[in-house]
């Protein structure tokens, strides 16, 4: 696909998956930079779980940011 013109305006949808892959993002961040909590606290299970969750919410949101940027 090629990439709009700069001055065209954004649909509705590009600009919703946009903000929808931005918050997946900022999930994912809050879940990657808050896991050593766990692995401190003895509970390893619990940080693994957080991180694998944390790295495949940061790759949802990003292919969605990247998808709305297409548009």
């Amino acid at each position: 696909m090629t990439d709009p013109a700069p001055g065209t305006p954004v649909s509705r949808n590009a600009r919703r998956e946009r903000l929808i892959g931005l918050l997946v993002l900022g999930v994912a961040l809050v879940l990657l930079v808050s896991s050593p909590t766990w692995f401190a606290s003895d509970s390893v299970a619990v940080g693994i779980a957080q991180l694998v969750l944390g790295v495949a919410l940061a790759g949802v949101g990003a292919f969605l940011v990247r998808r709305s940027g297409r548009g």
